[in-house]
């Protein structure tokens, strides 16, 4: 229903400074178009794609491409979605912005704004495997209820290492997140050597918080702050 998953879209007031942090954590560069008005990046580590944007935009956002995106509208309003924003004709980037239930922002795009890269050649980041988006909801129910009809589907609540409800698809998992600790959305990698990749991040001076559920032990997890706020949880994954 949403098609295919392009991005999430962050905004970035110093670029530069946002891409020299994903570089040192192993991201590369993609090859970007022309379409927006305003300084723009993305870095991937081959799974992720995040785009940086220097404009003011509602960040963080999941962006994804719907060719014919006119009628992809008309279907999804017919699913219950309000639409927040439309631009859409002959003489613009057509393009559509709706909420879900807890505040988090979607995107919708005509066309791709970014080619890419090679990743057969790319090696992975230091942050280890990039498993899922996480989402602090109040009522998972609530919003699984309303992502499952979008091409989502919800499994069982998982109460460790914190309780959260995952959603999956074919190019993107959600994770629904009920825990105070976590009260912006997360990037979420799994490794299990996390303890040695940690280590090789400190070597390279890069700052670790503990600001995680008491449940998460510092030794073995992690969260890293971005220079434009994105968190990136590290966990250590059972073998």
């Amino acid at each position: 229903m949403l098609g295919r998953f392009l991005e999430i879209s962050l905004h970035a007031p110093e670029i530069r400074e946002s891409l020299e942090f994903y570089e040192r954590l192993g991201f590369v560069q993609a090859p970007v178009g022309e379409t927006w008005p305003y300084p723009y990046a993305v870095v991937t580590d081959g799974r992720l794609f995040l785009g940086l944007h220097g404009a003011v935009i509602r960040s963080p956002a999941l962006t994804f491409v719907l060719p014919e995106l006119t009628r992809g509208i008309d279907a999804l309003r017919q699913r219950g979605v309000g639409f927040d924003q439309e631009r859409v004709g002959n003489d613009v980037f057509n393009q559509a912005t709706f909420t879900d239930p807890a505040g988090h922002c979607v995107n919708l795009l005509e066309a791709r704004t970014f080619s890419p890269p090679y990743t057969a050649s790319m090696s992975a980041s230091t942050c280890g495997y990039f498993v899922e988006y996480g989402m602090p909801v109040k009522d998972a129910a609530a919003s699984a209820a309303f992502w499952e009809p979008l091409g989502f589907v919800a499994m069982e609540e998982a109460l460790l290492p914190f309780a959260r409800t995952p959603l999956t698809s074919d190019l993107l998992n959600l994770g629904l997140y009920r825990t105070r600790a976590f009260r912006q959305p997360l990037l979420t990698f799994e490794d299990p050597d996390m303890p040695e990749r940690l280590a090789r991040l400190r070597e390279k001076g890069v700052v670790l918080s503990d600001d995680m559920p008491d449940s998460l032990d510092d030794r073995e997890n992690a969260v890293l702050i971005a220079p434009e706020g994105t968190r990136l949880l590290l966990l250590r994954s059972e073998d």
